[in-house]
């Protein structure tokens, strides 16, 4: 008999509500059954590709004597850990205050009243030194909720106390200086891996928010070393097996530190973050690699992650037919049998293919090899090697998806939605592509329609139904989506969206007591904490998006309370950035743009006229971060009343033209193209 989740739309939530298990989703029911009943709460959180979840699941929730203990004594919750960030900030916290570790499975018991006493991560059902047996832990948890009440009491004052003091800990403040972008490149600089590339040890996450500091402190210092860095690492990921080198995009993460063997699942996080480091990449080096992996990434996002409707779904699962990486793994003889002999020889040099394999006596595909020395090897031209390799991709991947394939979770986040929706945006612009820009702009089309009601951000869709309150996170990113959106066509909509969005995250989000950003509005439900998250994680840190558009936003429109807030994070997380640069990257990343005196480029012409597109070339094909950029159609006034910076542009002498303002002081109008490469400092070709 399904339970309580049936009514669900997260697919994770909907993969237990078979389970013989009394589940609640988290909601007014479950609270109010935890303290009618007087039970402690079993709150179990987690996400649909979680490998240890669906172990955790199998061996405890779908086991009917574990599930009577539960069901007996606890009021039990399941939370799906990407629909409820808040509800995961805060009870990870207290995990990591209780056991020293933290993780998914998570488990967390919690009085009536949500405050947590006890917490873990994964329990085998049974005994398994060191882990005690789930079925133990769960007799032991009830039997103190009703012998030492007092004693649990306690323990869930002192954890709620500091949860509070751990969101609401003061920061200790720092002016704003090149200082703090000097040593987080130096600490980060410190922990590169020169052998692998990427930052620190095994397992290898991919670091694409300490790449793009790095990419920038190159731009601000000329440092070499930093741009090897960011070409190193990028360079090993794209070869490696983290990087799905038949059907495009990237996995989770490397459990080794040579980027060899992934952990399968599939993030669309990662994979926008990851398309974008790589567009960025081929802005600044021009490297032909770079763009084809940033280019296969959008191609397999649009054709395994797309919605019918418009939006991205959230990720596809490591595991098919119960095994991790089965999917994507081979033999040398799989390859035989699909691509013929001589194909197959070409193919298995190129993808490195062992005949005992590399993982569990079968092979994950990498690229170990410089594709010169393989034509020469086949006696090909490196164009003919190029083509070989294209069609056999394509017959390997037609080949793979006959296989069984690895589950996908099709909840829209808004969240991550929007960095898809940059990602698109910007790589329209970079490579010139007016495909992805169509993507892009259907993208934010479907968030504006789906998820967004009266002036409030939503933070999931699924099956046409949107709900819960946006957090933090769903409107910095956005509004640094409809930003990068903007630069890509140029219609002001999106701006003036933007300005609405900003302005309801500072009326919902904005700490006036200590400044910043919490992650919850003032609309949202109360709960034990109110949490501030401050580090990026996987994805960026709310507050470090939302300190950036403020800055972004205040030069576009003229808007001098943007920057003061946006300037006040800043200034109040300063000793974060300078001593935590890996955990800040994004932060880091504000704080290069406030003191980088950006410039402020106005144009004014036909957006769609050649004149204005070889204007429009020298600002947006090399990498310039330090800018924000506007464009006013010849006799639209009403784009400059949306935009400020554009008042009182025009045309020269019925030219389309641009104007160069910095610090207060503007360059004179120029049409040509190479008069805006000169004041912008910058080489054409």
């Amino acid at each position: 008999m399904a339970n309580r989740l049936k009514n669900e739309t997260s697919p994770y939530l909907l993969q237990h509500a078979d389970n013989p298990v009394d589940w609640y989703p988290w909601g007014k029911e479950a609270l109010a059954a935890a303290r009618e009943q007087d039970k402690p709460i079993l709150l179990s959180i987690g996400y649909s590709s979680c490998h240890w979840c669906h172990v955790m699941a199998h061996e405890s929730f779908e086991n009917p004597d574990i599930a009577a203990i539960m069901n007996e004594n606890f009021i039990n919750i399941k939370v799906d850990r990407e629909e409820r960030p808040d509800l995961d900030a805060i009870y990870m916290a207290a995990v990591q205050m209780l056991s020293g570790q933290g993780g998914w499975p998570m488990t967390v018991f919690l009085t009536p009243d949500m405050r947590p006493f006890y917490a873990g991560t994964y329990f085998p059902p049974e005994d398994r030194p060191p882990m005690p047996g789930f079925a133990r832990i769960l007799d032991l948890v009830a039997d103190a909720y009703r012998d030492r009440r007092e004693d649990i009491d306690e323990t869930a004052e002192q954890i709620s106390d500091e949860l509070n003091h751990h969101f609401q800990a003061a920061i200790e403040s720092l002016a704003i200086s090149p200082s703090i972008l000097d040593d987080g490149a130096r600490k980060l600089a410190l922990q590169f891996d020169q052998s692998n590339g990427g930052f620190g040890n095994e397992p290898k996450f991919p670091p694409s928010m300490s790449l793009e500091f790095m990419l920038r402190t190159y731009v601000r210092t000329g440092s070499k070393r930093a741009l090897e860095m960011v070409t190193f690492t990028l360079d090993r990921m794209a070869r490696g097996g983290i990087y799905d080198q038949i059907g495009g995009g990237f996995h989770r993460y490397s459990v080794d530190a040579i980027w060899l063997v992934p952990h399968f699942e599939k993030m669309l996080y990662d994979n926008a973050l990851l398309a974008r480091i790589y567009t960025l990449g081929y802005q600044a080096t021009g490297k032909d690699l770079y763009r084809r992996i940033a280019e296969q990434t959008f191609t397999y996002v649009l054709r395994e992650m797309m919605s019918p409707e418009g939006g991205f779904y959230s990720a596809q699962d490591a595991d098919s037919e119960g095994e991790e990486g089965k999917f994507y793994i081979w033999t040398p003889q799989e390859f035989e049998t699909v691509l013929g002999r001589r194909d197959a020889s070409i193919a298995k040099r190129y993808f490195g293919i062992m005949p005992d394999g590399n993982f569990e006596g079968k092979n994950i595909l990498t690229a170990p090899r410089e594709p010169e020395r393989i034509a020469e090897q086949f006696g090909i031209s490196l164009e003919e090697l190029e083509s070989t390799i294209a069609e056999i991709r394509g017959k390997l991947y037609q080949a793979r998806s006959t296989r069984v394939w690895p589950g996908r979770d099709d909840k829209v986040l808004t969240a991550w939605n929007a960095l898809m929706l940059r990602s698109f945006a910007e790589g329209a612009t970079v490579f010139g592509r007016a495909d992805l820009l169509e993507v892009a702009v259907r993208n934010a089309r479907f968030i504006r329609d789906n998820l967004y009601q009266d002036g409030h951000l939503l933070r999931t869709y699924t099956a046409g139904q949107a709900k819960l309150n946006g957090y933090l996170e769903d409107y910095a990113y956005l509004i640094d989506a409809l930003l990068s959106l903007y630069e890509a066509t140029f219609n002001a909509s999106w701006i003036a969206w933007a300005q609405e969005l900003t302005d309801t995250m500072v009326k919902e989000f904005w700490d006036h007591e200590n400044g910043g950003f919490f992650s919850t509005g003032t609309s949202h439900e109360e709960l034990v904490a109110r949490p501030k998250e401050l580090f990026d994680s996987a994805t960026p840190s709310g507050n470090s998006v939302a300190a950036d558009v403020l800055l972004r936003l205040s030069h576009l429109l003229g808007r001098n309370d943007y920057r003061e807030r946006g300037m006040a994070v800043l200034k109040k997380h300063g000793m974060l950035a300078k001593e935590y640069p890996h955990g800040t990257a994004r932060l880091l990343l504000a704080y290069d743009f406030a003191l980088s005196s950006p410039r402020e480029i106005a144009l004014v012409g036909d957006p769609s006229a050649e004149a204005t597109q070889s204007l429009l070339a020298v600002v947006q094909q090399p990498y310039l971060p330090h800018k924000v950029v506007a464009l006013r159609h010849p006799g639209r006034a009403d784009e400059a009343a949306i935009i400020p910076l554009l008042e009182g542009r025009d045309e020269i002498e019925r030219k389309p033209a641009a104007y160069v303002c910095r610090n207060f002081t503007c360059e004179r109008p120029v049409t040509e193209p190479a008069e805006l490469a000169a004041q912008l400092g910058i080489e054409i070709p």
